[in-house]
């Protein structure tokens, strides 16, 4: 993005890219500046910690880091910078993305990291505009709408369930019959 940055999202490697992507759509629906940048805890420590140490000199104000497997990434940065990280693990496929939560959010005391959920990178582009909205009014107000908008699309599914039957929610006019799969959205 071209005007300053407020929040760095940083992952440990491009396999986390497809993941941590969603952080930068969040954040580019409400019109929040971003940087993205991949940077190793483990095979470039040097390339994060001068990362982390300058995030806040140069503008930043959150930082998203998404890593899989041992996923040291979000608590090697917040060892290193003042400004809030708010972690995500990333998904691996030999454990499914537990090794990254836990490694996550066991951070010891005094060094906290916003954890959120296995491959949960959208809500932490939301959380990141949230400790943003805290001193940008028109952040705040963005979030309200949003919500508002969440609530009526609830309001509208709910509608049409109780209008057309558990059945037919999602076959369309097509009935299904206990037993029969329905057709893929």
């Amino acid at each position: 993005m071209s005007a300053q940055a407020e929040v760095g999202i940083v992952m440990g490697s491009d396999s986390d890219l497809p993941v941590m992507a969603e952080a930068g759509a969040a954040l580019e629906r409400f019109g929040v500046a971003y940087e993205a940048v991949i940077a190793s805890a483990h095979r470039h420590p040097e390339m994060v910690a001068r990362y982390a140490r300058g995030a806040a000199e140069a503008g930043l104000k959150v930082i998203i880091a998404g890593a899989g497997g041992a996923a040291h990434l979000p608590g090697v940065i917040a060892s290193l910078t003042a400004l809030p990280v708010i972690g995500v693990p990333v998904s691996t496929p030999h454990l499914g993305g537990v090794d990254s939560l836990l490694a996550i959010v066991q951070m010891p005391r005094g060094v906290p990291v916003a954890t959120m959920a296995v491959n949960g990178a959208f809500n932490a582009g939301l959380m990141a505009v949230q400790i943003l909205a805290l001193e940008n009014r028109g952040l705040q107000e963005q979030l309200v709408r949003y919500r508002r908008e969440m609530a009526a699309q609830i309001e509208e599914k709910d509608e049409r369930l109780r209008r057309v039957g558990f059945h037919r929610y999602k076959a369309g006019d097509r009935v299904l019959h206990p037993g029969e799969e329905r057709p893929p959205d």
